[in-house]
């Protein structure tokens, strides 16, 4: 499988830590130092789940090398839904007129975006589709309650989207060299640990410290089973990038690894956690200071619980 193009779309406002100590009393530099996050993106008036990912999808579009309309599957992974009928996958595929081709919404929380490059990869094997479009946006903003204290602080709104084909149609395309997620409602605190309920209390965290130790231990352990998988070993990796859901949980992990934080890509500090969207668009904003040849893995981990990990070769 190859990446074609990438995009992404980030709403223009930042919302200031600052802003919080009123909202529910947590200081500027408290939720710094605890989650490394400085700003979050926030929609604006008008924009929703659906208007961010056709922006990122019309951002991918600059570098496509084929005709959009070749695309015979649309896959929209993401857990924020503004309409779970009317996907957003639909959505795509009546702004571009994309006759033909397959629609699926799949969601798995912040492993979304892996879960849809594997459901890709399954139609791909099957036969059944060649070129897939892949729509990953988060409105957090939409079903966050500020005034939580335990995580009413943390969320970012942001929208990615990546073309992607089963043989090379090009020269800049991207390899993906692996692609492997696994379920973990069994761990934990697992489907407790993090939940959206949108007609009672929204995103909810119950139980931060059960999602911090998990994700540290998980996404290395999605991303040995990646290596495996791939027939590589860590330090044939360039760069990594983590789940964006705080920057103490990327310190950890790059600990525990042995690695210093500069082999780390990250948006955190400006975006603040804009769920499944995080990694991929990380890599969509960073992707030209990737070297050819590089290897760069992508590690994630979700509530409910669920973890992933994608390489990529450029």
């Amino acid at each position: 499988m190859y990446i074609n193009s990438m995009g992404y779309y980030v709403p223009s406002e930042r919302i200031s830590n600052e802003y919080f100590t009123a909202v529910n009393g947590l200081t500027p530099d408290w939720i710094e130092q605890r989650t490394g996050i400085r700003t979050r993106s926030k929609v604006g008036p008008g924009e929703n789940v659906d208007t961010m990912g056709i922006k990122a999808v019309e951002d991918a579009l600059k570098n496509l090398p084929y005709d959009i309309k070749d695309v015979n599957l649309i896959v929209s992974a993401h857990y924020c839904a503004y309409d779970t009928v009317a996907t957003l996958a639909h959505k795509v595929q009546q702004a571009y007129g994309i006759r033909g081709a397959k629609a699926v919404y799949a969601s798995s929380a912040c492993s979304s975006f892996i879960n849809g490059l594997e459901i890709i990869e399954g139609y791909f094997a099957s036969g059944k589709a060649d070129k897939a479009l892949l729509i990953c946006s988060e409105q957090n903003s939409y079903y966050s309650n500020e005034s939580d204290p335990k995580s009413g602080h943390l969320w970012g709104d942001g929208a990615v989207a990546y073309f992607v084909s089963k043989e090379k149609v090009s020269e800049k395309d991207i390899r993906i060299l692996d692609i492997f997620t696994e379920g973990l409602g069994d761990i934990g605190k697992g489907p407790g640990g993090v939940m959206l309920r949108p007609k009672e209390d929204g995103i909810t965290m119950p139980d931060g410290r059960d999602v911090f130790i998990h994700a540290c231990r998980y996404m290395i352990y999605a991303l040995d089973k990646s290596l495996e998988n791939a027939g590589l070993k860590r330090e044939d990796i360039s760069k990594l990038i983590t789940h964006q859901a705080n920057k103490r949980i990327v310190a950890q992990v790059a600990h525990q690894l042995d690695m210093s934080l500069d082999n780390f890509y990250n948006n955190i500090e400006e975006l603040g956690n804009t769920g499944s969207a995080s990694a991929p668009l990380v890599l969509a904003q960073r992707i030209e200071d990737v070297e050819k040849g590089d290897k760069v893995a992508l590690m994630v981990f979700g509530g409910g619980y669920s973890c992933g990990c994608f390489i990529i070769e450029k």
